[in-house]
């Protein structure tokens, strides 16, 4: 039973990510958040840890306001009770650069009374850190 509920949660968050739909988005998360996405805080705002859903709201803010998605493919979606592995590839326009960033990405998420409660974020973050850096 836990693991439908997780699907149904992380399939939602990945068609209001897809639809940039903010408030539904955000509503998935619980109040206390564990997130932390791996990065040059000095080029990219919207990387770093966030303990809190405002503060989940303020990343999608900071990162749609400075980047354009041109594609985005998940290669996989593995789920375990309340846990979440989502594989893929993007790739990204930095619209302060107006560089391209092609990465890898994984997303771990865990879930605690079928809200996200815990999100790790692992793509080259070298490569946004460079497509970052004016040259």
């Amino acid at each position: 039973m836990q693991n439908e509920k997780t699907q149904i949660v992380v399939r939602q968050f990945l068609q209001f990510l897809s639809e940039r739909k903010l408030d539904e988005l955000v509503e998935l998360f619980a109040d206390d958040v564990d997130w932390e996405i791996s990065g040059d805080l000095e080029k990219a705002a919207w990387l770093g840890k966030r303990e809190r859903k405002n503060s989940v709201r303020e990343f999608y803010e900071l990162l749609w306001s400075n980047t354009e998605p041109l594609s985005a493919e998940i290669e996989k979606l593995l789920f375990e009770e309340n846990y979440a592995v989502i594989i893929g590839n993007f790739e990204t326009k930095m619209l302060q650069t107006e560089k391209i960033v092609h990465s890898f990405f994984c997303i771990q998420i865990t879930l605690e009374n079928d809200l996200i409660k815990k999100y790790r974020l692992f793509e080259d973050s070298y490569a946004v850190s460079q497509a970052l850096t004016q040259a």
